[in-house]
């Protein structure tokens, strides 16, 4: 089989993947694109085959309800806590109804829901743009449909971050890792170095142990995680029911979170 150089240096770095998503995840080379190779995760590990959330955004009421779900998410995975915002590192925050919803507003909506924060991450869309962008495929969307990164295979290009519609990557423009709390600091998650972009990955690496992403664990009912696939899962059950909206979806990039922002009543759309 013949290989040309570009190849080879790829090729080389699939190796690298092991781990750095913090799941065990092993990528391959299809053609010129790097994928989720198939694997045998271990036995306790959480499957399904397409991994979504539904935010009751009604249970998220003060800011400390939100500081829990931000800190138990940032701390594990050590995020940096940069002192200028400029340099801010964040994988889940807090956001206007007007940023997260763009578009969606009118004169005569509720009050509320104007000046209410919505938690808001990466979608892990069906369809992800930074997926199609990445020129050294650092970036790629696992056979259950999360997108992961391979940090060393990072370059900081930052088209990823040009090419998300929802602003849920960060840029390293520092090291992180003298502004990591060396205490909390978990040795067992990968830091990023300058350089490196970075974002959510549903906790990955708490699924293969079983375990449900960590915003989920905190958030008292919140957030509920499951199988977008599975027509008797909960997470079905309450797309079935309740009247949901997600984030951009005239995109076209399919969003997997969606929002209860009523309280489980029907919200209209604007037109």
């Amino acid at each position: 089989m013949k290989i040309n150089r570009r190849d080879f240096i790829r090729m080389a770095g699939i190796t690298a993947v092991a781990g750095l998503t913090g799941a065990g995840t092993i990528a391959r080379l299809k053609g010129n694109s790097l994928e989720a190779a198939d694997y045998t995760p271990p036995a306790e590990a959480l499957k399904a085959k397409h991994w979504g959330m539904v935010i009751d955004v009604s249970k998220i009421a003060t800011p400390e309800d939100y500081q829990r779900m931000m800190d138990a998410c940032h701390i594990p995975h050590n995020v940096p806590g940069f002192d200028n915002p400029k340099d801010e590192i964040k994988w889940i925050w807090a956001d206007t109804y007007e940023h997260t919803f763009p578009g969606m507003e009118h004169p005569y909506m509720n009050p509320e829901f104007k000046e209410k924060n919505f938690l808001v991450l990466c979608n892990h869309c069906e369809k992800p743009a930074c997926v199609r962008v990445c020129p050294t495929k650092a970036t790629f969307k696992r056979a259950d449909g999360i997108v992961v990164m391979d940090y060393h295979r990072c370059i900081g290009c930052r088209f990823c971050m040009a090419a998300c519609p929802f602003g849920a990557r960060s840029f390293n423009w520092r090291d992180p890792r003298p502004f990591i709390n060396e205490a909390a600091m978990n040795r067992e998650y990968p830091t990023r170095t300058k350089g490196v972009v970075e974002k959510c990955t549903f906790c990955v690496e708490r699924l293969e142990k079983g375990e449900i992403p960590l915003c989920v664990e905190k958030s008292n009912g919140a957030i509920v995680f499951g199988d977008l696939e599975d027509p008797d899962s909960e997470i079905r059950n309450i797309l079935a029911s309740t009247y949901t909206i997600r984030r951009k979806p005239e995109l076209g990039t399919g969003p997997s979170i969606y929002y209860v922002i009523g309280g489980g009543g029907h919200v209209r759309e604007s037109a």
